[in-house]
């Protein structure tokens, strides 16, 4: 080891669990922080990105260089907190210059103790995670970096602090993040002030707060319960569809939430799942799951939708998929073929993964990206009125 010291202590590293190191300053809030490393490509909205609790325990890096320039705001966090675990940006913008900000983006991670790393090369280091697949990391400044004799440390020593974090891989999240009181959002737009057409029980299992929202704005009241609710629970609701969110962590982990789903499939009642929501029903289906190499991150997806050709543009947060065949419809494999036929509705056109599930035989589908689209395009949009129209189909009896 030697006897040079890693950086300044007024500088902040990042050091990745291979023992790659980055030397830049500060940003955010000083201090020490570790998570998975993930990258993410959208040129804009990262105060959503930052507030989506599917990135609950992850530091983020972001593809584009210039971040903050449009600084914060009360009206496009996608849920009450940042829930990244840190921030890794390469020049984060000295002056906010929009009308609608109400504060700077440095000062906000500041004020919600999210440390975080700027000046670095920031296309070095996703060429990296592109080839080596992303992995633990930490982010360390201020009185992090140094011994109790105020030296800054061996590298031996922030090694072993991230190390000793834990892998996504194998960690259950969405209790987490889920909403500890069930809430309900009520139709707006033209439907505002009417009796709702339908009623959506949503379990919250990371939910981003632009989701109810465009269900609202199809006429829908939707409840958003926590993911501890019973099936009983939810039927007290008397809901015309189910809705499972977006959410951190593994879904092998979450088996209380695939039992809750198979219930709903069960019972008969039109189902929708984004994100997290697709894995679980893939899984519910009888599928595997797996874990990708890097992910999928950001607003600017190329995403074909098999049952029409047409090629969205959309946006992305997951590190998992669903193993499921692409191209032909199967049984789905849960006791041996309970549910009926099912395909692969969309598919990622970078990589081929599966991006969403069409049941042929119950009123069930799923994507694994957002249409709600916050920030990002509206391409997927009419996913939520397939999500009505089976809603309707069932009530008629169709």
């Amino acid at each position: 080891m030697s006897d040079k010291p890693i950086c300044d202590q007024n500088e902040a590293i990042l050091v990745l669990e291979d023992g790659q190191v980055y030397v830049g300053e500060p940003y955010g809030a000083e201090g020490r922080t570790t998570g998975e490393i993930v990258f993410a490509t959208g040129m804009t909205g990262y105060q959503e990105t930052l507030t989506d609790p599917s990135y609950d325990r992850q530091i983020v890096v972001q593809t584009f260089p210039h971040i903050g320039d449009t600084g914060v705001n009360g009206e496009d966090p996608e849920s009450a907190r940042i829930w990244v675990a840190g921030y890794v940006v390469r020049d984060p913008c000295p002056n906010v210059s929009i009308w609608r900000a109400e504060g700077s983006l440095d000062d906000d991670l500041k004020q919600q103790n999210i440390g975080g790393i700027s000046g670095i090369d920031t296309r070095k280091l996703v060429r990296h995670l592109r080839s080596a697949g992303v992995m633990r990391a930490g982010v360390f400044s201020g009185a992090a970096l140094l011994d109790d004799k105020g030296d800054v440390r061996d590298l031996d020593e922030f090694l072993a602090e991230v190390k000793a974090t834990a892998q996504m891989q194998g960690l259950s999240l969405y209790e987490e993040v889920s909403t500890k009181q069930a809430y309900t959002i009520e139709p707006c737009g033209e439907f505002e002030g009417k009796e709702p057409l339908y009623t959506v029980a949503a379990v919250d299992l990371g939910i981003k707060a632009m989701t109810p929202h465009r269900m609202a704005e199809r006429g829908c009241r939707v409840h958003v319960v926590p993911s501890s609710i019973t099936f009983e629970q939810l039927q007290e609701l008397n809901p015309d569809g189910v809705f499972f969110s977006n959410g951190p962590g593994d879904p092998e982990q979450a088996g209380p939430e695939v039992e809750l789903l198979r219930k709903v499939l069960d019972a008969g009642y039109p189902f929708f799942g984004i994100c997290f929501g697709n894995q679980l029903l893939g899984r519910a289906l009888g599928f595997g799951t797996y874990k990708l190499k890097f992910g999928h991150r950001g607003i600017n997806q190329p995403v074909k939708d098999m049952t029409t050709g047409k090629i969205e543009i959309t946006a992305h947060n997951h590190g998992f998929a669903v193993d499921a065949p692409i191209g032909e419809t199967v049984d789905a494999p849960f006791e041996n073929g309970k549910y009926g036929k099912v395909f692969v509705s969309h598919i990622d056109l970078n990589d081929d993964v599966v991006e969403g599930l069409q049941c042929v035989d119950i009123p069930a589908f799923s994507v694994q990206y957002h249409p709600e689209a916050a920030a990002g395009p509206h391409d997927a949009a009419y996913l939520f009125d397939r999500f009505v129209e089976l809603m309707k189909n069932s009530k008629e009896g169709k």
